[in-house]
């Protein structure tokens, strides 16, 4: 056999939480690991079991393997290493660690998505303690923010993530790359209870349809139910003048979501933090999101410094009528909240015509009317959403209607 050396993983002086893993295959001398680690003492012979069971998983008898650890978890070690051996060797066959239980749970296609929280695919630190920070949902992206030559090892950490990594209860998200190299990316991530894929650069609904055979192939190749959300990115010119034709093209997309650094590019203007240049493409979104019964979604705001220009950008966002936006550091989570929630004004207003609402119903009433005024179906619609809004905030009691009854009579 000729010699034949593989690596994965990273390694540096700002690195932590990972590893990196150098691999070659021999013709003879048996396994040998060698493990370089601050925690040596007390967690080497774990790593080297765990590297061990790998080797022996993947019929590898000869194996030189130098592993540079910088803190990583199993799950951590267990990806690079895989990374490295399917760089060697052609095979299907995936080394998958339980999925915890804190991670078996599911979403809805309705539910709230203010917050989604971008994750490098091949960062393992920004992923660990991710969910202590309560996003709404996280994305764990295999697209912009991971190299070129860094994105097919990344897939292995991603699903590792999905499986052993507590999120919280955040919406499970993942950004596989653009279409059609995205396919590659899906049996890394379907099967691991991913919930929502995140679609970029789309710019049509046949790329919807070619995503959504390729995952029924995958479904007949492997036996596997994988229940799942889409998320299309709207990023070009060509992609918001076809934004209803997007949001209408599968009973899976629960919202779409703009991406502002790539649509300002496409159409030659600067990103401002006063997005006149994208006011238009904003608006033309949320008008197909509604007109299609999703959520529209926002892009991020990249200066993580001004916090005041992120609390603006959200009101600025919540009044053109988007449900959220995306977020890339996990101090704008709370500010992001803060300012998509219902204001008093708005809480009290929905709270008198949402009452009018059940005392209309109890009476037999098919007409809901607040004093002398005629109250449509889409008020009363927005107006328990905002209800809705408030009681999953925590900003109104669960029987708020007691309490409003004995102030209003």
């Amino acid at each position: 056999m000729s010699k034949q050396i593989a690596y994965a993983g990273n390694k540096g002086d700002n690195v932590r939480s990972d590893c990196h893993i150098t691999l070659e295959l021999r013709d003879r001398g048996g396994r040998q690991i060698e493990v370089d680690s601050k925690v040596n003492t007390l967690y080497g012979q774990a790593i080297r079991s765990l590297v061990e069971d790998m080797l022996g998983f993947f019929e590898l008898p000869h194996v030189w393997i130098r592993l540079e650890d910088t803190g990583a978890l199993s799950l951590v070690i267990a990806a690079r290493v895989e990374a490295a051996i399917s760089q060697l060797i052609d095979t299907e066959t995936q080394y998958l660690l339980p999925m915890i239980e804190e991670n078996q749970y599911g979403a809805a296609k309705e539910q709230f998505r203010f917050s989604r929280l971008y994750l490098p695919g091949n960062m393992p630190k920004m992923m660990l303690n991710a969910g202590i920070h309560h996003p709404n949902g996280v994305i764990l992206d295999l697209e912009d923010s991971v190299a070129p030559d860094k994105k097919h090892e990344a897939r292995f950490l991603v699903r590792n993530a999905l499986r052993g990594i507590n999120f919280y209860g955040a919406e499970r998200m993942v950004r596989i790359n653009q279409l059609p190299r995205g396919i590659e990316d899906l049996p890394y991530i379907l099967g691991h209870n991913v919930h929502t894929i995140l679609v970029p650069k789309c710019e049509g609904a046949g790329q919807i349809r070619e995503l959504e055979e390729a995952i029924d192939r995958y479904r007949k190749q492997t036996s596997r139910e994988a229940m799942f959300y889409l998320m299309p990115i709207i990023e070009s010119a060509l992609g918001v003048e076809k934004a209803f034709e997007i949001a209408s093209a599968s009973a899976n997309i629960v919202a779409l979501a703009i991406g502002l650094e790539d649509y300002t590019a496409d159409i030659g203007a600067r990103r401002t933090n006063q997005a006149k240049e994208s006011f238009f493409a904003r608006s033309r979104l949320v008008n197909a999101c509604k007109a299609a019964g999703i959520q529209a979604i926002d892009s991020v705001f990249s200066d993580v410094a001004d916090q005041q220009g992120l609390r603006d950008t959200v009101k600025e966002s919540k009044s053109l009528g988007f449900e959220g936006m995306g977020c890339i550091h996990p101090r704008q989570i709370r500010i992001i909240h803060q300012s998509f929630a219902p204001d008093a004004d708005e809480i009290e207003q929905a709270k008198k015509i949402v009452n009018a609402y059940y005392e209309a119903q109890e009476k037999g009433l098919g007409v809901v009317s607040l004093g002398s005024k005629m109250i449509d179906p889409p008020v009363v619609r927005r107006a328990q959403k905002n209800i809705d809004l408030a009681l999953y905030l925590g900003l109104i009691p669960e029987n708020w209607r007691e309490a409003f009854d004995e102030d209003h009579h």
